[in-house]
């Protein structure tokens, strides 16, 4: 099995900064992609960031300059630092991983999701 465990969310006023981090853990043989997503109250779940194997990034418009998605120092992590936050940036972040178990089948993970809250 595997679990993905976010960590990082809270409160913050408008400008401020935030770190999510991301920890997989269980039977896992690789992760070829890493990614944040959010939901904000009655919108759709939505691609925040996203980290490859190899270092390829991608960014919603929205966070682009403000936002900086990374992998972990520690062997399958991964990080989303936050800056410059804004009320819009408000939601529930989720971590998704797409990794390659043990039975070298690749699947897509998720997160149980931290809550940032924004106040301006």
């Amino acid at each position: 099995q595997v679990q993905l465990v976010e960590s990082g969310g809270g409160e913050v006023q408008a400008g401020g900064s935030l770190r999510l981090s991301c920890a997989a853990s269980g039977s896992i043989r690789s992760i070829n992609a890493m990614g944040w997503y959010r939901q904000a109250p009655g919108k759709q779940r939505e691609l925040v960031a996203r980290i490859t194997s190899g270092d390829s990034t991608n960014y919603a418009d929205s966070v682009k300059g403000r936002f900086t998605i990374s992998r972990g120092n520690a062997k399958n992590t991964g990080n989303l630092q936050m800056s410059s936050l804004k009320p819009e940036d408000t939601a529930v972040y989720y971590c998704n991983a797409e990794i390659k178990a043990m039975d070298n089948m690749i699947r897509a993970y998720w997160g149980q999701g931290t809550q940032v809250t924004v106040s301006s």
